[in-house]
């Protein structure tokens, strides 16, 4: 295997580190890309990988990707992530997830960390008995805090209504034809937003039975995981794993807007330019997801540093990303440059890397 700084997706990355517990069967990957505006902060991510490199990209990846959301969210933290290589059977044990916590305390506070994919609040809870780095514990009423789900759900909500607002000049989403891939805690929590307000969806799901109870809840259609790529709607909005957006699929795009909660959701930067040259109105994706990570963020800094820790100010904060959607936007149509890589552009400034 390569030396991690032959990785393509390597990006002058402050530090990354594989760890390996025999007695417990971790093995991870925690990657801290920038820690300019503070310590790197991102979930740790739980999935199973063919093979090890995938995992060590993935972590490249979504640290970089982090680095850039924090950024652009004004948040004083930099950008990391962790990634634990899950078995086939994807056995998750008290001690596997004990092991984590002691690899995130021995970077010294450089990285910290929360949920992503596959790990739940009841997890951090068991990882923060090892590492005071942790957030995204469960929180009382009114705090920042907890599951980042409904926050980063809450963000992409009002992301696809200000992609709406610039794509088809409304101001509402009702009749709107808006097909979502993936109905987690996100997708799931977009959809039903949109629901309330009349929206027309098509949902799908790796997870069938999922998709299908909730497509009977909200009456809504449903569509293959493969296939909802090339649903003609409004709006596609991407809500599962990440890379789907290839010169193949774009290719194949029948709406007008592409707006969701999924991280790197271009495979690659020529990806930007691809969506960009069709005409498609793109939600950079580190930008329309970042209501979690305002969660979890302000959770630890209010814990640690006393500097906020409300929900209030979590929702305060999270009504911002239409502007910011707004002003990318404004910026790509004025210069001719594809929104994706406009948001870099700031976010690489923000970092001292502009």
């Amino acid at each position: 295997m390569s030396a991690v700084w032959d990785f393509a997706d390597f990006d002058d990355h402050e530090h990354v580190h594989m760890f390996r517990d025999r007695h417990s069967g971790l093995t991870a990957v925690i990657a801290v890309h920038s820690t300019h505006l503070g310590p790197g902060a991102g979930g740790v991510r739980y999935w199973h990988y063919p093979q090890r490199a995938a995992a060590i990209t993935d972590a490249l990846r979504l640290s970089r990707g982090m680095s850039y959301k924090n950024a652009m969210a004004g948040l004083p933290m930099g950008g990391g992530k962790g990634v634990i290589l899950a078995d086939e059977q994807g056995a998750k044990t008290p001690e596997l997830l004990a092991a984590f916590g002691r690899a995130v305390e021995s970077l010294g506070g450089a990285y910290v960390t929360a949920e992503d994919v596959g790990i739940t609040d009841a997890d951090m809870v068991q990882i923060s008995k090892h590492t005071k780095h942790v957030s995204g514990l469960p929180v009382a009423s009114g705090e920042a805090g907890g599951d980042p789900g409904p926050l980063t759900a809450l963000g992409v909500y009002l992301g696809i209504k200000a992609a709406i607002r610039e794509g088809l000049n409304s101001d509402s989403a009702k009749d709107v034809r808006i097909a979502i891939q993936g109905v987690g805690s996100v997708g799931g929590g977009v959809a039903r937003r949109l629901a309330a307000e009349g929206a027309k969806l098509t949902l799908a799901d790796v997870n069938l039975a999922r998709a299908k109870a909730l497509a009977e809840e909200l009456g809504a259609d449903l569509a293959d995981s493969a296939a909802i790529m090339e649903v003609e709607a409004d709006v596609l909005s991407p809500n599962a794993l990440g890379a789907i957006l290839t010169e193949a699929s774009i290719e194949k795009l029948r709406v007008p807007i592409v707006a969701g909660g999924a991280n790197n959701q271009l495979a690659t930067a020529l990806d930007g330019q691809r969506i960009h040259d069709r005409g498609i109105v793109y939600a950079p994706d580190y930008v329309i997801n970042a209501g979690g990570i305002i969660n979890v963020a302000l959770e630890y800094l209010g814990q640690t540093k006393g500097q906020g820790g409300s929900r209030e100010e979590v929702e305060s904060r999270i009504e911002q990303i239409p502007g910011r959607l707004a002003e990318i936007w404004a910026e790509s149509k004025a210069s001719g440059t594809p929104a994706s890589a406009v948001a870099d552009r700031m976010a690489q400034k923000l970092i001292g890397r502009g």
